[in-house]
């Protein structure tokens, strides 16, 4: 019971400053950065319409301009040892997909479920995505949508990969 007070305590502060916080949203269900608007209005189908003025104040519009859509450079980050449990992943990174966008680096981190990294044209990260639920045809239709398209190379392999580089390996101990 003190824990709702002191929620609506935070919702009540958050209103009067006209913006909720992500932590509020978060409290209240929601994950702001990746609500958008339009999923608001459908929790009236399900009966949900208490839910909606929160709902609004915590959702991104989800109409932009394609301008600032576009991102010149982007990383898939990923673990090969993941490959298994996102075969989704590993299937767009093995195909020739990935040949299509020469702007995109894809970089094996040790542990890390995979990610988009969108950068700015001086190699500032912009945006992270989580691309875990994902597959294959979503990955290549957001890099055709978010990435500033290059003119065609022919056949040439035009993404980089980078491996990790990592002189503190934890098992060169084992080694004889």
């Amino acid at each position: 019971m003190l824990k709702f007070m002191c929620l609506l305590l935070l919702l009540c502060i958050s209103y009067a400053r006209s913006e909720i916080t992500t932590q509020s949203c978060r409290e209240l269900g929601f994950i702001k950065n990746q609500l958008m608007c339009s999923n608001c209005e459908k929790l009236d189908d399900f009966g949900l319409e208490t839910l909606k003025p929160n709902c609004r104040e915590c959702c991104t519009l989800d109409q932009l301009p394609a301008t600032h859509l576009r991102y010149p450079m982007a990383i898939l980050e990923v673990c090969t040892c993941k490959f298994r449990a996102y075969p989704q992943i590993q299937a767009f990174i093995k195909s020739g997909r990935p040949a299509k966008f020469r702007n995109l680096t894809i970089r094996y981190v040790r542990g890390l479920d995979p990610i988009i990294k969108l950068l700015d044209s001086n190699g500032n990260v912009k945006e992270t995505l989580s691309i875990t639920k994902w597959n294959t045809d979503t990955v290549e239709e957001f890099f055709e949508t978010h990435l500033e398209k290059h003119e065609s190379l022919g056949n040439k392999q035009s993404f980089s990969v980078i491996e990790e580089d990592d002189d503190d390996d934890f098992l060169k101990s084992n080694l004889i």
